[in-house]
């Protein structure tokens, strides 16, 4: 059944967007950045790779801005993450630069702990696609946070886990998370998580993926793919936060019901949403046809922006970029 659905979510994206790599990352632009929509390309462990940019058109290259990357799911490429999720809408409205980065291989997706592990050093990735922007543009290093979906969920706890130094805060929708056992974050990273009970990719509950594509589509012979239920991945890094260990009720807003881990070390709050009956959907973005609910009651992409909002890396000043203003 869940590999007629992904197959299903295939077909979508292939119509709105294709499932391969971007047209727009076969034509980057180079030097300081301008408003509006490009793409880039960096060498990263010596492949090329790419990220789509967003810059609003209230930038100001002598204001250091925040940066939020958003890493799209298994199957999927920058352009369904943005359609998906609107972050770039967020960002003209309160003047943050927003990177979605590209995966590799086909179906392209990330080295998030799964089977379906691509064997690029995506956390290598992440850390030179940081570098580069800073050489491009006015970014605020203390602020600079991370999210992503489903299997782009899994890479953005990655992130958490190994680039903690770098990262204010992280956020997740659907996350494929399926070790936690080796992760150990140089400090305590908040985070705050939505999903929907009814998923019937990754399991709200955890456990085996049932309809394993790389199993049942004869695509590839690997072990299954595991996943952690998202209330215990959450309370699990709550626990390593040094949060309370009973977490506080969120009030209920429609079919999203919370839970906020307060007390915690460095104010590092962990929070989880859980969508009632949800799929394995964005809440609040586009409906993505035959993977169940989406969630009209919150959008993720505010949510998580308000939350990121109370966090930065104390210890990292705002950088002016190398390249100020227009050449």
């Amino acid at each position: 059944m869940v590999l007629t659905l992904l197959m299903g979510c295939t077909l979508v994206a292939a119509v709105y967007w294709g499932t391969g790599p971007s047209l727009r990352c076969e034509a980057p632009a180079h030097g300081p950045v301008r408003p509006g929509w490009s793409a880039r390309t960096v060498v990263s462990n010596g492949r090329e790779r790419c990220y789509h940019l967003y810059v609003p058109s209230d930038y100001d290259p002598a204001h250091p801005a925040p940066v939020v990357v958003s890493l799209h799911g298994f199957l999927s490429n920058p352009d369904s993450q943005a359609w998906i999720s609107g972050w770039q809408q967020l960002a003209e409205q309160h003047g943050f630069l927003v990177a979605y980065p590209q995966g590799t291989s086909y179906p392209q997706r990330w080295n998030a702990g799964t089977t379906w592990n691509s064997g690029a050093d995506d956390v290598q990735f992440l850390r030179d696609l940081l570098d580069d922007l800073n050489g491009v543009a006015a970014v605020d290093t203390s602020r600079v946070y991370v999210n992503g979906f489903s299997n782009g969920g899994g890479m953005a706890v990655r992130i958490a886990c190994e680039v903690a130094d770098r990262v204010a805060a992280i956020g997740t929708v659907a996350a494929a998370v399926t070790d936690l056992e080796k992760c150990a974050p140089a400090r305590p990273v908040p985070v705050v998580a939505f999903h929907g009970t009814a998923d019937p990719i990754v399991p709200y509950g955890g456990g085996e993926m049932q309809g394993d594509p790389w199993r049942e589509g004869a695509m590839l012979t690997r072990g299954p793919n595991t996943f952690i239920g998202a209330e215990q991945w959450i309370a699990r890094w709550a626990a390593g936060n040094g949060c309370e260990p009973a977490p506080q009720a969120i009030a209920p807003q429609g079919d999203v019901r919370g839970v906020r881990y307060t007390g915690c070390d460095q104010g590092a709050d962990v929070v989880l949403y859980t969508v009632e009956d949800g799929g394995h959907t964005w809440p609040g973005g586009v409906a993505i046809p035959a993977v169940g609910k989406t969630s009209r009651d919150m959008a993720a992409t505010e949510e998580m922006w308000q939350f990121f909002q109370q966090y930065r890396l104390e210890d990292q000043p705002p950088a002016l970029s190398r390249l100020l203003g227009p050449h």
